[in-house]
């Protein structure tokens, strides 16, 4: 599984993310995203740690919690097919 990590301050590093769920178990992953074109980073990232138990823990306590003066919205990563699945149909 992945966690999905947003609203993340801008001065925020891979390490410094890193640093943060290592408290919950060993991190296997940290990816934050940054713009195409602009190479800013865009406020969101994901993190892989070693266990499901660990990412669940992770989960629980980081949703909601304030970090470098913003609120973390921390939940389990859309696996990347379904995302895709989805593009292109129209709503009715």
């Amino acid at each position: 599984m992945s966690i999905f990590v947003g609203n993340l301050s801008n001065e925020v590093s891979e390490q410094d993310l890193k640093e943060v769920f290592a408290e919950y178990g060993s991190v296997r992953e940290v990816k934050l995203i940054t713009d195409r074109d602009t190479g800013r980073m865009r406020g969101f990232g994901f993190v892989r740690l070693d266990t499901l138990t660990q990412e669940e823990a992770a989960i629980a306590a980081l949703n909601g919690a304030e970090w470098m003066g913003r609120s973390l919205k921390v939940n389990k990563a859309d696996e990347q097919s379904k995302r895709n699945s989805n593009r292109g149909r129209r709503r009715n």
